[in-house]
């Protein structure tokens, strides 16, 4: 049998996934001995091949906190996590159908934190496959830095920036974006900015931490679907703290490379967040799910302030419409320049409708399009 690089990864419970970093964490999967001091990152799992329905009792040797499922078939999947204090209520499992532009799957990450078992009920001839995650016990090696503002170049660095935690801050595991001979899966490429685009994680949870929120999704995203890396460029939690997602280079400043474009302007590290639409476009996600429920309102703050910021950088347009091309694939679309994920669902039918980022978010984006737009003309970017 040949080695894969996600079999390497998965290994077996015990085995060390992560080598030193600097500035960031060093962890080991499989172990629950926190030696050093209070529960820290780690990323344990088990694969549950084929399809998964009904009750299941947890495999795992250790204390679930998240499940990262996978479906095939064009239905959908439900889940339910008992605790000690009984039932919850069921979940649908796919918020945010993110995707590659090579390597359409659907998946979800959701958090299950004290299950003693958990019931997935399909329809639709959905065939969901589950990895569970453990992205808090074990030992931590080293210390991760502080918490910055985000970091900005140019006329951007006018505006009020948010608070800002890089990759080593919420203890990503680099070595999940490497093959197994230790080469690169997925090496970052670089276009230049057409256009922004709104998700939300589709999940609630009730973690203390939204860092291991963070690296759940990473390790599923990056491993179980072999996109080489997490799909979206920046999270923002409930408490309006931004993250680095996508690696773009060694520098400070998240989301663009180390080169200008033709035009001057920076070009932004590809991403995974909506299938066939990536190159040119930036995901943002907030965790969370706004199905029923508005960001708070620090989130939405940041979200403001970090697109404003893109929009300045890249000279966008927050109120715009823009006719994307796709420099990879040729795929084109028409539609706002600050989009909702859902908003692309007509030019990529073949992903499946998204409600991302939730019903009762989405019709706040106008709003949130001219408070952009408000923004960047009280510092004195944009004509209005």
């Amino acid at each position: 049998m040949v080695a894969t690089r996600r079999s390497i990864l998965r290994g077996a419970a015990g085995a060390a996934f992560a080598a030193p970093l600097a500035g960031g964490f060093v962890y080991l999967a499989g172990s629950a001995d926190a030696a050093d001091g209070g529960p820290v990152p780690a990323t344990l799992h088990r694969r549950r091949s084929g399809p998964v329905t009904g009750t299941l009792r947890p495999e795992a040797d250790f204390p679930l906190t998240h499940l990262g499922l996978t479906l095939t078939g064009a239905g959908t999947a439900a889940v339910r996590v008992r605790t000690a204090a009984g039932f919850g209520p069921w979940r649908e499992a796919i918020g945010c159908a993110a995707g590659s532009d090579t390597k359409a799957r659907r998946s979800a990450v959701v958090a299950v934190r004290g299950a003693q078992s958990v019931e997935i009920q399909a329809t639709g001839g959905a065939a969901p496959t589950v990895v569970e995650l453990n992205t808090v016990d074990g030992p931590t090696r080293a210390t991760a830095p502080r918490p910055s503002t985000l970091p900005v170049d140019g006329a951007a660095g006018k505006l009020q920036r948010p608070v800002y935690v890089n990759r080593a801050g919420w203890g990503a595991d680099e070595a999940f974006r490497l093959n197994p001979d230790g080469t690169l899966d997925t090496p970052p490429t670089f276009f230049p900015v057409q256009t922004l685009t709104v998700h939300h994680t589709g999940f609630d949870d009730d973690q203390p931490d939204p860092a291991a929120t963070i690296r759940a999704i990473y390790y599923n995203q990056a491993v179980e679907l072999d996109w080489g890396d997490v799909g979206y460029q920046l999270f923002i939690d409930d408490a309006g703290r931004v993250y680095e997602g996508v690696f773009s280079d060694d520098d400070a400043i998240p989301v663009f490379g180390p080169d200008l474009g033709a035009d001057g302007r920076p070009q932004m590290v590809n991403g995974s967040h909506v299938g066939g639409f990536n190159a040119g476009n930036v995901g943002v996600v907030l965790i969370g799910d706004f199905t029923a429920r508005q960001p708070s309102a620090a989130a939405r703050r940041s979200l403001t302030a970090v697109l404003a910021i893109l929009s300045a950088g890249c000279r966008l347009d927050p109120t715009g419409t823009t006719d994307y091309v796709n420099p990879v694939n040729g795929n084109l679309a028409t539609l706002p320049t600050i989009a909702g994920h859902r908003q692309w669902n007509t030019a990529n039918p073949a992903a499946g409708a998204t409600e991302c980022p939730g019903n009762t978010f989405f019709p706040e984006l106008p709003g949130i399009r001219t408070q952009v737009a408000d923004l960047l003309r009280s510092v004195g970017i944009g004509d209005g």
